[in-house]
């Protein structure tokens, strides 16, 4: 997490150091809906406009809301506030940056840049995580928005540098360009390539769509959410971010507080995650489960973990089709598998069992472990 030991200090500060915690964060709310939200599941706030201020931190702590914001001078009189749980970065700054209105736009903010303030933030504070959030560029080389440094994904290794956290955002159900458009494997993509670019030494977030943000004519349905943010998490990410503005076709900060039926997916999404926390925050397990589809154009993604006492199978159709699945389980013990949430068991011999996925569909799935009295196993609360 860096290369000096300062740099790991915050894993031992609280949320962070709490295995129950999962990240299920707002980008860039109101603090006055903290309630509001904290009631949807989500645990952190990610940004705050023109801030932090002494108002937006009184509100936030009244409605017991941490929050990752700019290291500005309230924030710096705030170093012995737990509500703060980290500092970030300036959004996206590997994307083309404006000149000035009318004055068009001119280059990325150099790594460079990015190293140097990372610094700056950690020596006024090295016991809170720095945040960065990318673009689009993360999971598609040709995004035009990156100006002079389109299909230069080698500068990406280099920002990383100057975080502890690195995020990206990319939303493909409301893209305009058909290069991106519906292909909902590119939120995984993304989070795959900056486990790689990190060398799996940084935790990886990434942001979701669940708004029109600036199409008006689509919107991700519950069902696609869903599937994004297990796509995600199974391919590595640790830390979701709701991206829930909407800009057209009229603008609407809170647009996910004012959507009945989204709100209540996110709310019960959230929920599934902050119960399987410990899980999804323990080791992930190799070589203890393979699984085949029966449609070859319908992979599908999963990863193994374990607890206490229980085996566990996350897994997620990664394109939009329908296919039966087969799983082998090399530590399965007796032949019976709970899917979780969806009140039905399925059967397995000797460790293989199989299920169908629909379109975009994710199944969770829990059985006996023969290796869950091992000892130093993870002990849910």
């Amino acid at each position: 997490m860096g290369s000096d030991s300062t740099s790991i200090a915050w894993r031992s500060r609280k949320p962070w150091s709490d295995p129950a915690f999962f990240p299920l964060a707002v980008w860039l709310q109101s603090p006055a809906n903290a309630a509001r939200y904290k009631a949807a599941g989500i645990n952190c706030y990610v940004g705050l406009w023109k801030g932090p201020t002494p108002e937006q931190l009184r509100l936030l702590k009244e409605a017991d809301m941490p929050v990752i914001c700019d290291q500005n001078d309230v924030g710096l009189e705030h170093l012995d506030d737990p509500l703060i749980i980290g500092w970030m970065h300036g959004d996206e700054p590997d994307n083309a940056q404006s000149l000035g209105q009318g004055k068009g736009w001119g280059p990325p903010i150099p790594p460079a840049t990015i190293v140097a303030d990372y610094h700056r933030l950690r020596k006024a504070d090295p016991s809170r995580p720095v945040l960065l959030n990318l673009g689009q560029g993360v999971a598609w080389d040709g995004y035009y928005g990156r100006g002079t440094r389109t299909r230069h994904p080698e500068d990406y290794p280099q920002y990383i540098e100057g975080c502890d956290i690195v995020s990206f955002d990319i939303y493909p159900v409301v893209h305009e360009r058909a290069e991106v458009a519906g292909k909902l494997w590119l939120v995984p993509y993304g989070v795959e390539r900056l486990v790689k670019w990190t060398g799996g030494r940084k935790p990886v977030w990434n942001c979701l769509e669940c708004t029109h943000i600036s199409n008006p004519d689509k919107k991700a349905t519950p069902h696609q959410v869903r599937c994004e943010a297990w796509m995600a998490l199974i391919h590595g990410s640790q830390g979701l971010i709701y991206f829930v503005h909407q800009f057209k076709p009229r603008f609407r900060e809170a647009a996910l507080l004012d959507d009945p039926e989204m709100l209540a997916a996110v709310t019960a999404l959230n929920r599934q995650i902050t119960r399987l926390a410990p899980v999804l925050n323990s080791p992930t397990l190799q070589d203890v489960a393979t699984v085949r589809p029966a449609n070859p154009d319908i992979p599908v993604a999963v990863m193994a973990k374990r607890d206490a006492r229980h085996g566990y199978l996350f897994a997620v159709a990664m394109r939009e089709g329908r296919s039966e699945a087969t799983f082998d389980v090399k530590d399965m013990a007796g032949n019976s598998v709970e899917v979780l949430d969806e009140n039905r068991t399925l059967t397995a011999t000797d460790g293989r069992f199989t299920d169908t996925f629909g379109p975009w569909d994710v199944h969770l799935y829990r059985y006996l472990s023969r290796r869950s009295s091992t000892a130093g196993e993870l002990k849910l609360p």
